[in-house]
C-alpha cells in the first residue's frame, strides 16, 4: 500500500484488514531523490502498527522506479541506496 506521502493518508484503514493477510507498506518513494532515513522509517512503521499486528508488515518502495512510460528521475545510485534502506530497516525492524 502506497503510504510515501501525506496525500496517502492515515494507516487508519489497516485496521479494516482481515486477520489472515499481510500488508505491505509503501514507504519509500520511488519519485522522489530525497533518501527517507531509518528512523523516520520506523516510527511510520510504529505508527500503522497501532492498526494491525506488526508481525504483519512489511516493508517496500510506493512503486516501481520506472512508474510513468519515462520513467521517473532517480539516478541507478539514489535508487540502489533507497532499497538498501528498506532492507536495512526491515533487518532492523524483523530480525
Amino acid at each position: 500500500m502506497e503510504y510515501d506521502d501525506e496525500r496517502s493518508g492515515s494507516f487508519e484503514s489497516l485496521k479494516h484488514i482481515p486477520d489472515d493477510k499481510f500488508v505491505v507498506l509503501g514507504l519509500v518513494s520511488t519519485k522522489k531523490t530525497r533518501l527517507e532515513s531509518a528512523e523516520e522509517l520506523r516510527q511510520r512503521i510504529i505508527e500503522a502498527s497501532r492498526f494491525i499486528a506488526h508481525e504483519r508488515l512489511g516493508l517496500s518502495p510506493q512503486c516501481g522506479f520506472a512508474s510513468s512510460v519515462i520513467g521517473n528521475k532517480i539516478s541507478p545510485e539514489i535508487q540502489k541506496r533507497k532499497l538498501e534502506l528498506v532492507v536495512k530497516t526491515a533487518q532492523a525492524i524483523w530480525g
